[in-house]
């Protein structure tokens, strides 16, 4: 995933138009210029320059498709805590590399607190549930101990940011 190219400290200045254009295309990334050029109230050039600046600046990080899971035959979602044994720099970069590496780990964020990590993946059945856990978490370096929470029910799920 491409990083921002500003921090935290220097935030991108968003005007009430660049608000405006990124709540448009985080409901719909696809939208044509000319439509989103009109639900802003803008002329298409000036609206495309708005988007390109918006992409060049990072405030854009990428376009992408959301599938739904379930489509694909993985309607299990688990969020799992993962300790590993030692938290020194080789380890973690070690483990960090695995994860990266895994196709199946959907997310992966180094949390403070008692845990180390928090990883989201999806799964078919208790069968592919377990061969995740047994051939894939379990075999990741340094990892000491997880503790896994299998979603019942997703009661809100957005990529929209507040903006």
């Amino acid at each position: 995933m491409p990083v921002s190219r500003f921090d935290a400290k220097s935030r991108a200045p968003l005007d009430v138009t660049d608000r405006s254009i990124l709540r448009e295309l985080q409901i719909d990334g696809r939208v044509s210029n000319l439509a989103l050029a009109q639900r802003v109230h803008l002329s298409p050039s000036a609206c495309l320059r708005r988007v390109k600046q918006l992409e060049d600046s990072g405030v854009i990080a990428r376009y992408v498709a959301l599938v739904d899971p379930r489509a694909v035959g993985q309607p299990g979602t688990s969020y799992t805590i993962v300790n590993l044994e030692r938290l020194t720099t080789p380890a973690i970069e070690a483990f960090e590399r695995a994860v990266q590496a895994e196709p199946s780990i959907l997310d992966c964020f180094y949390v403070a607190g008692t845990n180390d990590y928090l990883i989201r993946f999806t799964y078919n059945d208790a069968a592919d549930l377990e061969r995740f856990h047994t051939d894939v978490l379990m075999r990741l370096p340094g990892v000491l101990r997880s503790n896994s929470m299998l979603v019942l029910r997703t009661v809100k799920k957005t990529t929209a940011l507040d903006v």
